[in-house]
């Protein structure tokens, strides 16, 4: 005890009035992930039709691209295998104005949001750094640095919302991701601005052979949020119907003006990083096996046999749907594509500088060059 304890006279300091005064018990995540599939809550039959036949696709759609990258269409493919429970509901839980942020895996996130899926796999196909216009499919290019997207969004919701516009940004990242100084400042300025936004942490266990025991020591990354200010929520990520809900729920808190929301989707990487990595050096086929009983698709088909809905018809109809996907796909991307090598100073900025615009004459002297010297060896 100290001197002004034992005179009578101690005080303890007053919170500086800066101090947000906040209870952190509404902002904890449930102790375990959230479920909605096997158990008594009410799911929309529509909404589960619906999830069934984009899931099916889905994995469809990682197949080909797959097999697409060991026919050298694409150079390289981080497959969501296993994980598409999570990229269909991220895009379903979006309406037609808001914005998607993806990373580098979620390719199928933005098919499922409507980007066309030849579009999708340009960048994995080494022509162009985005094959779609984010403008018109309101959804943000494929990031290949991890996690400099979170930031990115949070500057267009907030922005939005500075011009009253109706927008909620949704930012996707994998667990690794969540160990990036580009998290922290995202969550930080999210939180503070009170930015609609929602951040889908899609924890697969992995960040390429790093296990998330060695990245993190936090209960779970759900835990993360209630550092910042924000919400956060843990959640099955193989049930879709339990994933769409509760990002749809934090998409429409956020546009409420309620702020923003960390969601962590408990999911398993089934295939290896990308087709350059062996997955076998860090990992035990158990443990593959294990989230393989897991599966969401599988998922899907048990609460439909159990509420009669899937017949032969619904059958049929997803897998002629993701077949007629796939060979489209498949058609278009064994196609070789019409290069222009000038195409390398579009885009690039909106009003090109002098070293572009010369480099840009270089290139075009150059190749003007070659075809003429080509032309007159034909005509001899």
């Amino acid at each position: 005890m100290t001197v002004l304890e034992q005179s009578g006279a101690y005080q303890p300091a007053p919170p500086p009035a800066w101090r947000p005064r906040r209870d952190p018990e509404p902002l904890l995540p449930d102790t375990e992930p959230y479920r909605l599939l096997g158990t008594d809550t009410e799911v929309d039959e529509a909404l589960l039709t619906r999830l069934y036949g984009e899931l099916v696709r889905g994995r469809r759609f990682n197949q080909q691209a797959t097999a697409l990258t060991k026919q050298g269409r694409l150079a390289v493919y981080p497959s969501t295998t296993g994980q598409e429970a999570s990229e269909v509901a991220a895009a379903l839980a979006l309406t037609e104005r808001d914005w998607l942020f993806p990373s580098y895996r979620d390719t199928l996130a933005a098919v499922a949001r409507g980007v066309d899926p030849v579009e999708a796999l340009t960048l994995l196909r080494g022509d162009w750094h985005t094959g779609y216009d984010p403008r018109s499919t309101r959804v943000a290019p494929l990031c290949t640095p991890l996690s400099t997207q979170l930031p990115h969004a949070v500057g267009l919701a907030h922005a939005a919302r500075l011009k009253g516009d109706d927008v909620v940004a949704l930012a996707m990242v994998g667990d690794g991701g969540t160990s990036e100084g580009d998290f922290h400042e995202a969550l930080n300025f999210a939180a503070v601005w009170q930015a609609p936004v929602v951040f889908l942490v899609q924890n697969n266990g992995f960040a390429i052979s790093v296990p998330l025991a060695k990245q993190t020591a936090a209960p779970t990354l759900a835990h993360k949020a209630v550092g910042y200010g924000m919400p956060g929520r843990l959640v099955d990520g193989n049930d879709a119907p339990a994933v769409h809900q509760v990002l749809t729920e934090a998409v429409e808190r956020a546009r409420q003006g309620g702020g923003p929301t960390l969601v962590e989707a408990v999911t398993y990487r089934v295939d290896a990083h990308t087709n350059a990595d062996d997955a076998t050096r860090y990992r035990e086929n158990e443990e593959v096996e294990a989230w393989l009983r897991h599966d969401p698709i599988a998922l899907v088909e048990q609460e439909l046999n159990r509420r009669g809905l899937l017949d032969d018809a619904l059958r049929d109809s997803a897998t002629e749907s993701a077949e007629a996907m796939a060979s489209d796909l498949r058609d278009r991307m064994n196609q070789d594509p019409a290069l222009d090598p000038t195409e390398l100073f579009a885009h690039v900025y909106a009003e090109q500088t002098v070293p572009l615009r010369e480099q840009a004459a270089q290139l075009r002297a150059e190749l003007d060059a070659e075809a003429d010297s080509g032309a007159k060896g034909g005509a001899q």
